[in-house]
């Protein structure tokens, strides 16, 4: 059985080329980029070539750009960096209540050393009110992250307004763009950006690097303490072949990305279609028009979105009942919640995410087996 794979937000293939960039440095490229020997040098000149592929698609200075492990390290040394470097200015940093568990959980964890956080709320659309942020600024902020694009639902914030209200007030603005690139536009200086995350598998590259924008003049304080790697900011030997992989596939992502987007949009608008025009009860969530091209986000009424991930799976469709990162959490969905979703929907949410592989006959076979199977887990429900 072939099996239909709608699960991209939470990871990509890596694609061909961008593997056979990495393989050299697997083995005759497998130099310290540290050396000032022949080897040494080779591997950095690697590592500086795929800072400035990453830059140019960010509109960005390649001194801007620091490799990290992925978007969680990208987030943490956003968020914990710049609450310890400006900490003698204040300790307010405002957030939303859906972002990245990577975010909350740094967050929560400096509240315990003295940071002040505010969560604010969003609307059932999933939408940061650009205000709400003018209105919660105080003397005392240091700090504004909101994610470009919800990693469940899809929502696409209006970050170019919210960055330059942060720009007014004299505060930090971070931005969790994970989802974003490679799907959306991401111009660092458009979005009005000071920090932007990211992480090279989501768009084709390899698991386990990623990269932080800073722009310059902001401060941000290490959070792996060792080395003088990443300019003294992120101690530890580079990932090389991870590192020349990202690279390879922001440049690729970025150069198809108009036209893969348009395509995989088109697709998603059909399983939406497909999805609420036969499945009596069915929730959308997110954003009807600002969201992800690649996003579909469903709640059921009494379905739980575990026994329907697993069926899904037995039927030969691979999607998720929300973020990755959370997968294996009991506990409901923080952005349904904040959302406004109850009980009956709450826990019926399923998500599934397209890629540049997806045809038109996997969405049609999609939203056919989805019906099925809701339908079947409802009347053992007896509904």
């Amino acid at each position: 059985m072939d099996r239909i794979y709608m699960d991209y937000a939470a990871t990509a293939p890596v694609l061909p080329e961008v593997l056979n960039a990495m393989l050299p440095f697997f083995i005759s490229g497998f130099g310290n980029p540290s050396g000032i020997h022949a080897n040494g040098r080779e591997t950095r000149k690697a590592v500086e070539h795929a800072r400035r592929q990453t830059a140019k698609v960010l509109g960005a200075e390649s001194r801007e750009i620091f490799f990290t492990s992925g978007g969680s390290e990208s987030n943490n040394l956003a968020v914990q960096g710049t609450a310890f470097a400006l900490r003698e200015k204040g300790n307010h940093i405002i957030t939303s209540q859906i972002e990245h568990p990577s975010v909350l959980n740094t967050c929560r964890w400096l509240e315990k050393h003295g940071f002040r956080i505010t969560y604010l709320p969003v609307d059932p659309d999933g939408t940061v009110d650009p205000e709400s942020i003018r209105e919660t600024i105080s003397p005392d902020t240091i700090l504004v992250s909101v994610m470009t694009a919800n990693n469940e639902i899809g929502t696409v914030q209006p970050v170019a307004r919210i960055g330059e209200i942060c720009r007014e007030k004299g505060v930090v603005f971070h931005t969790d763009a994970v989802q974003a690139v490679g799907m959306l536009k991401t111009d660092v200086r458009e979005m009005n950006a000071d920090l932007l995350s990211l992480s090279a598998h989501k768009f084709h590259g390899p698991k386990g690097t990623g990269a932080l924008y800073i722009r310059t003049g902001v401060r941000v304080d290490p959070v792996i303490h060792g080395g003088s790697q990443e300019r003294g900011l992120r101690a530890g030997t580079e990932n090389v072949p991870g590192i020349v992989g990202l690279g390879k596939a922001i440049e690729t992502a970025e150069s198809e990305r108009e036209e893969n987007a348009a395509r995989i949009r088109e697709l998603r608008d059909l399983l939406i279609s497909r999805i609420a025009g036969s499945i009596p009860g069915a929730r959308l969530n997110g954003h009807s028009e600002r969201r992800l091209p690649n996003n579909c986000h469903f709640s059921f009424s009494g379905i739980e979105s575990e026994a329907l991930v697993l069926r899904m799976d037995l039927a030969g469709v691979s999607v998720s009942g929300g973020s990755a990162c959370t997968s294996g959490s009991m506990e409901p969905s923080h952005v349904l919640q904040a959302i406004g979703l109850k009980d009956g929907m709450l826990r019926g949410g399923i998500r599934l995410t397209l890629g540049r592989e997806t045809t038109r006959d996997e969405i049609e076979k999609t939203a056919q087996l989805l019906t099925e199977i809701v339908d079947d887990l409802r009347k053992l429900r007896g509904q």
